[in-house]
């Protein structure tokens, strides 16, 4: 079987899908040589690199209940502080965790904002760099690590598939956010989800055709960005449609 790097796409709730692809990969007999990824991707890629199964990660997601992320921040760049999702990394990876401590080799995207770049980190510490991947400029605090002002690093690359270039025989991609071209606008909630939606999307199809092979469950656009409650749908989803293109799949990377 070839060796196989896995990109993972940002995508909030509907990262919870990566999941259930990580599932049916480890009932195919799939194992990823090395992971990337962004945003939810990142923290998926970071805790299954860590040795938990991804039945697992579902259950402390549900755990981490969603009152607790959004705690206000004032007077902060950012609106929000990820302090809770620190303390559950801390909890579960060590507070003095490193890449190295993991048992495969990750690459996490972050965005530098001072700079207006997209940054990899692979080495060192684990947990700023985790962190600051998912802290959605504005809404979230944005983290400050060697001398960089660091946020999402989906804003400019939601599918870092180019980190794996050159470290894997095989590169998979995997995106969360597929678009759904029947969505109405009804409020300023919804235009600012869809404005950055179809930004973020964007990106993710700059970079598709990098893929040797690309999977977006369409069954995921019918749900929201903070859908939380609806995490064992979207792992359900994650993990049956991956399983709906096995033979395909499994003729690729074998």
């Amino acid at each position: 079987m070839k060796s196989v790097g896995l990109a993972l796409s940002g995508g909030a709730a509907r990262g919870i899908a990566h999941l259930g692809v990580l599932k049916a990969f480890d009932e195919l007999g799939i194992k990823p040589a090395i992971l990337s990824g962004v945003s939810s991707g990142a923290i998926v890629a970071v805790f299954y690199a860590a040795g938990f199964n991804p039945d697992d990660i579902l259950r402390l997601i549900k755990g981490l209940r969603i009152y607790r992320i959004m705690r206000l921040a004032i007077g902060q760049v950012g609106i929000l502080h990820l302090d809770e999702v620190e303390k559950l990394y801390y909890r579960y990876l060590g507070k003095q965790a490193t890449f190295e401590d993991l048992r495969l080799p990750v690459i996490i995207g972050a965005t530098d904002m001072h700079a207006g770049v997209t940054v990899h980190f692979s080495s060192g510490e684990l947990i700023k760099p985790l962190i600051a991947s998912s802290a959605v400029p504005v809404l979230y605090r944005p983290v400050h690590y060697k001398g960089m002002l660091l946020n999402d690093g989906g804003l400019l690359d939601n599918l870092p598939i180019e980190a794996l270039e050159g470290k894997c025989e095989f590169k998979i991609g995997v995106h969360s956010n597929p678009l759904n071209h029947e969505a109405r606008i009804t409020s300023l909630r919804s235009m600012i989800e869809r404005t950055a939606h179809l930004a973020i999307n964007n990106n993710v199809q700059l970079r598709r055709h990098q893929c040797d092979y690309f999977i977006e469950p369409p069954e995921l656009k019918y749900y929201r960005l903070m859908s939380f409650s609806k995490a064992d749908a979207m792992f359900d989803i994650g993990y049956s449609y991956t399983m709906s293109i096995k033979e395909e799949l499994l003729k690729l990377v074998g």
